[in-house]
């Protein structure tokens, strides 16, 4: 489903991705780990468009995207989680999710599926985003990446700051999601339990490179827990 191929960026001198390559498979969770710095935040931005890369190639579903705009791969079916949630504060739960669906025509609806996966959205549809916990506005910023129906799902970091009963609602919903076969997932995380529990593969980065990558049945085997610790 995605294909990122020796894709480079820089932030004004700083060579910050440096030839990273992978492939993300409908029907897999691919985990990126890595400790704080080393490029997983900009990658994820790099593969959403939100900052250009310099050289490579970023191919989504056999087609080219690498020097499109986000939102014309949002419309590709690119679903995008932000650290951080990035949802909109003074808006409600419902006009939120409408917001994923801004590529699509206007009478549009939001799918009640979403509700199905995250029921506390239905129960606080016209409460305000920025009233939310942390872990409900975290469940809302990913129902409404999962709005439109991407191909493929990235998310950054989804269990930061979150309390541990949602953490187990969000990989409940991840797994769930991957084994539908309907789209891709690539999961930026830090949280190696959270992350080897959902991995079909993994990419362990540093300093802007893969230096390590494989199954993710193999992780604990291939000192995966060590590296990050180091």
């Amino acid at each position: 489903m995605l294909k990122v191929d020796a894709i480079n960026q820089y932030y004004g001198g700083s060579h910050i991705l440096r030839g990273v390559s992978f492939e993300a498979k409908l029907g897999e969770v691919t985990v990126i780990l890595g400790r704080n710095g080393v490029g997983k935040t900009t990658l994820l931005k790099s593969l959403m468009g939100v900052v250009p890369v310099k050289a490579g190639s970023i191919t989504l579903d056999g087609q080219d995207i690498t020097h499109l705009p986000s939102y014309e791969r949002v419309k590709r079916g690119v679903g995008y989680v932000p650290q951080g949630r990035e949802i909109f504060n003074r808006l409600t739960v419902d006009e939120n999710l409408r917001m994923g669906l801004a590529t699509k025509p206007g009478a549009s609806q939001v799918p009640a599926e979403l509700f199905e996966l995250f029921p506390v959205l239905k129960q606080m549809i016209n409460r305000r985003g920025g009233d939310l916990s942390g872990g409900q506005q975290q469940q809302l910023a990913i129902a409404r990446a999962l709005a439109p129906g991407p191909k493929l799902l990235m998310l950054d970091e989804p269990t930061e700051g979150i309390q541990p009963s949602i953490i187990k609602d969000i990989g409940r919903v991840i797994r769930m999601l991957a084994d539908r076969k309907t789209m891709a997932i690539v999961l930026v995380e830090q949280y190696y339990d959270f992350a080897a529990e959902l991995a079909d593969q993994y990419l362990v980065m540093e300093r802007g490179e893969v230096v390590q990558r494989g199954l993710g049945k193999d992780m604990d085997a291939e000192g995966v827990r060590d590296r990050m610790a180091i």
